[in-house]
């Protein structure tokens, strides 16, 4: 988008946002909008999710009034602000505090299939010129504006992703902030217990790795967590070195990509012999077989855990090859909880499962998550391990 003198219009790929906390709430006599704060960011947040099913495009315009007069009467400047937004948008758009007393949102359905600058242009050049008819060019220079189209395009990093625009995340995670503090702490204590008992299994398997392969003991790996942040995924290698990756990328992609077009999801047509990790894998080495089909392969992510880039329990974290076939829905699983070592899919169905029913299980998991669920799947992993049912 292109700053103007007029009115002053930030690209949302280049603004950095303020934080929740941070906004300044003004107290004086504010103009009505017909949705508050809490209405406007629900609507939100339900229109974000129709946008990632049926794909159509919408626009969200944020207009900060921080910088706007208040005043106390109706020719004061905020009103005429927002008396010119309601002026100028559709009966279907939406219009209502995205922040009470300091930004005014407005939500523009149904722009077009592509959402392209032409439309997003036209919108903001409207809204532009019908402020500049009514304000002062000083009250006009106070506005600040940001443009997002939904849904964000999720790059191999997950580096669009803004938490302040996903208002059910975020209250989501402020409901449960101090049982979040206390899942960390069962991380803290749990993943350190776990790698002063399992120090014995770790030099037993460094040296069986060492003896009958060459290469590092660890494989290293960039792997997508929460928010689309990427970190290093520790494991012990189970590989031999300098393998040809394609072979698994090309596997998982046809996998996710098969998913989505209805091959195997829950339909007549649906294989039970597509599993997520390949089966009878030639790189696998004769001492990475058994540690993967006993996860000890799994061990150094505790390292992950106390870190803080993974959790005990939480969805399994994504290679970023792997996203770059994700269905708009997939991204839920990058936003509410940390990636975990176990949680519902590695317990529940492992590898037997085809990716999109890997999906709900994350999601299952993180719309009805509990310390207690958490508890249920650490004492359930032991038995799902031992059985190695969907283990390869």
């Amino acid at each position: 988008m292109k700053r103007t003198s007029a009115l002053r219009v930030v690209d949302s790929s280049s603004t950095r946002e303020i934080p929740h906390e941070c906004q300044v709430r003004v107290e004086v006599d504010l103009p009505s909008l017909e949705y508050d704060e809490d209405s406007f960011n629900r609507i939100l947040a339900l229109e974000r999710k129709r946008s990632e099913r049926s794909r159509r495009p919408f626009m969200l315009m944020l207009l900060s009034l921080d910088r706007v007069p208040a005043g106390e009467n109706e020719s004061s400047p905020r009103r005429k602000v927002v008396s010119c937004l309601a002026s100028s948008k559709r009966d279907i758009d939406v219009l209502g505090w995205y922040r009470s007393g300091s930004i005014v949102g407005i939500i523009f359905t149904e722009i077009g299939k592509s959402g392209d600058e032409s439309v997003t242009g036209s919108i903001t050049e409207r809204i532009r010129s019908n402020l500049a008819l009514n304000l002062d060019p000083d009250e006009i220079s106070g506005i600040d504006v940001s443009i997002y189209l939904f849904p964000e395009k999720l790059g191999s990093e997950g580096s669009s992703t803004r938490l302040t625009l996903y208002p059910d995340i975020r209250r989501n995670r402020n409901s449960h902030k101090h049982t979040l503090l206390l899942k960390r702490a069962i991380d803290i204590v749990g993943s350190f217990i776990a790698l002063m008992l399992s120090a014995p299994l770790f030099l037993i398997i460094s040296a069986l790795i060492k003896l009958t392969s060459k290469g590092p003991v660890l494989f290293r790996q960039k792997r997508v967590g929460q928010y689309g942040k990427t970190f290093t995924f520790l494991k012990f290698r189970s590989m031999f070195v300098d393998n040809d990756p394609s072979l698994h990328r090309d596997y998982v992609k046809k996998l996710i990509c098969a998913s989505e077009n209805g091959s195997y999801n829950g339909g007549s047509n649906k294989s039970k012999t597509e599993v997520f990790k390949i089966q009878n894998d030639p790189r696998i080495t004769p001492i990475g077989r058994f540690i993967r089909k006993t996860s000890l392969d799994e061990l150094p992510q505790l390292i992950n855990v106390l870190m803080g880039h993974m959790s005990l329990v939480g969805p399994r974290p994504p290679i970023p090859y792997e996203i770059e076939c994700y269905d708009l829905w997939h991204r839920r699983r990058l936003l509410d909880m940390k990636p975990g070592i176990t949680g519902m899919w590695q317990v529940e169905g492992r590898s037997r499962t085809t990716f999109n029913d890997m999906v709900r299980l994350d999601i299952y998991y993180m719309t009805n998550w509990s310390i207690w669920l958490d508890l249920k799947l650490l004492f359930k992993t032991p038995l799902a391990v031992l059985s190695s049912r969907g283990a390869y």
